[in-house]
């Protein structure tokens, strides 16, 4: 198998990995990105990005070419298309081998694989992604300044989330599969308090309708078993977020929820490990706290390689 050595591999291209890749290679790191899709991540599915600071307004698909584009020109090198066929993280020399037969070895990893939003799987959601349908309210609130909204969930961050948005929207509903909410008792409370919001209980959505854009949703009572079309300008979706760390598994600390658990320096349970953005366990998931994630893993992995060369030389 063909083997090439760098200083430091960077797991995931998404913007934790890019920007640890912007960071390295500045500082003269031999540094690798290994990316399973196409370099940005989820990133490159936000239509506009109008929260960036100091980027007015953005493409996902812009903003993370400009990040590729930032890391190569600093010598980074990118693979993207990728898969990880096995991963060794213990010891003095990590090694990485991606679809089955190229091997890579580094003395520094940094896990950035990113997660995803539990999406509802009915016909039309891949589709409408981004054009109606989103899974970030921060991200998309403002977008839907006085129009009708659908918030699909149950837990805190739905009906939280639900709260948020009556900021923007004329009138909300949430859709809820069952008769009673999993969220705390406060945030319930302040969702049926707020005279902009609507609810459907014991419901769920079958279907996403539209072209261009989402027109309309169909609705099914679980109860009677009618199912009934609704026009409406946007739906938010919070039923989850899965981390993408299966691949991760018994190699070091996961969380109960699979999420990478690492302290304040983004190190891992592994020396030599560290780990950025939204594989690890934190409350906020944005472009921006990718960003400083990727920042810090990056910093705390040259400070590790410094200090080990140090070690290396008094030995």
């Amino acid at each position: 198998m063909e083997s090439n050595h760098f200083d430091l591999i960077i797991i995931g291209g998404g913007p934790a990995g890019l920007t640890a890749g912007i960071y390295a290679s500045r500082a003269k790191i031999k540094t690798l990105i290994l990316n399973e899709g196409t370099a940005g991540g989820q990133l490159v599915l936000t239509h506009e990005i109008a929260n960036y600071p100091g980027v007015e307004s953005t493409s996902g698909y812009m903003l993370a070419s400009t990040m590729a584009r930032q890391a190569k020109d600093f010598g980074c090198s990118l693979k993207s298309n990728v898969r990880i066929s096995d991963l060794q993280l213990e010891g003095d020399v990590k090694s990485v081998v991606v679809n089955g037969s190229q091997s890579f070895t580094a003395d520094t990893i940094i896990l950035s694989p990113g997660g995803r939003s539990r999406t509802l799987g009915v016909p039309g959601e891949d589709a409408l992604k981004g054009k109606g349908i989103s899974y970030c309210a921060t991200c998309d609130g403002d977008f839907f300044q006085d129009k009708e909204i659908i918030v699909v969930g149950g837990g805190n961050s739905a009906l939280e989330e639900a709260v948020s948005l009556t900021k923007y929207a004329r009138k909300v509903t949430i859709v809820h599969q069952f008769n009673e909410f999993q969220a705390f008792p406060h945030a319930v409370a302040e969702a049926r308090a707020n005279e902009k919001i609507d609810f459907v209980m014991h419901a769920k959505i079958e279907e996403f309708i539209g072209e261009e854009k989402l027109r309309k949703v169909k609705i099914k009572d679980l109860e009677s078993g009618i199912t009934s079309e609704r026009s409406i300008d946007g739906v938010f979706v919070f039923i989850g977020y899965m981390p993408n760390t299966e691949f991760l598994k018994d190699k070091l600390e996961l969380n109960e929820w699979g999420e990478i658990v690492t302290s304040e320096d983004l190190s891992t349970s592994i020396p030599g490990v560290y780990a950025a953005g939204d594989c690890i366990n934190k409350k906020v998931r944005q472009v921006t706290t990718a960003v400083s994630d990727g920042t810090i893993a990056a910093l705390s992995a040259a400070d590790y390689m410094h200090q080990k060369k140090k070690e290396l030389v008094v030995v």
